[in-house]
């Protein structure tokens, strides 16, 4: 996949985002900002869209997102200023595979939505690896390629269409478990049916 063509993408979704695709992952969603608001501290938010996430997030941790797409940005810093979301330290615009941050900045890393859309997906879980802080968790929830039955002939067929869409419908999960860093120490499948997937990942020292 293409940054450019996620860029372009991103473009066009921006403007219905919240009303299609954020209606559809609203539950596994809250699932993750509830684990993350519990761990409180410093969190990372790769791949932060329109800010559906942002209003859900406890007032007593302290947010940073980054998205590439400066038209998702400015829908988010819409909501921060709107909603008067004091929690939101930064939004800024970043490509994911080389995160402008020092090493072990942040408590939790979040990647939501954001795995299968990525050029490079294995940058970007080293990328946010790294600026995960030893003990601290990755945590991510992305849909993941299907074996078989029909959602898997479904996933291969809009494969072809990736740099359209702006995401990989057949998006192996094999691909973000490689990193030695980071220990799988819980994965849930999530609402609707278990079409996402949550994996939350230590960081080892």
């Amino acid at each position: 996949m293409e940054i450019d063509a996620v860029a372009r993408s991103y473009r066009r979704w921006a403007p219905v985002y919240d009303f299609s695709f954020g209606a559809i992952s609203r539950s596994a969603r809250r699932h993750v900002v509830d684990h993350v608001s519990r761990r409180g501290g410093e969190a990372l938010e790769v791949g932060i869209g329109t800010g559906l996430a942002l209003p859900l997030y406890d007032g007593q941790i302290r947010v940073t997102g980054i998205d590439y797409s400066d038209e998702m940005l400015a829908r988010a810093r819409k909501k921060v200023a709107e909603e008067g979301l004091t929690h939101v330290v930064a939004l800024r615009q970043m490509d994911a595979r080389a995160l402008d941050f020092p090493d072990a900045a942040f408590d939790t890393v979040v990647a939501m939505f954001l795995v299968s859309v990525v050029p490079e997906p294995e940058q970007v879980i080293s990328e946010m690896t790294r600026v995960c802080r030893p003990g601290g968790e990755v945590v991510i929830v992305n849909h993941f390629a299907t074996d078989t039955g029909p959602l898997a002939r479904i996933e291969r067929a809009f494969s072809r269409f990736e740099n359209t869409l702006g995401w990989h419908s057949d998006f192996p999960k094999q691909r973000v478990l490689g990193d030695a860093r980071l220990r799988l120490i819980e994965e849930i499948p999530m609402p609707p049916v278990g079409l996402f997937t949550f994996l939350r990942f230590q960081r080892l020292a």
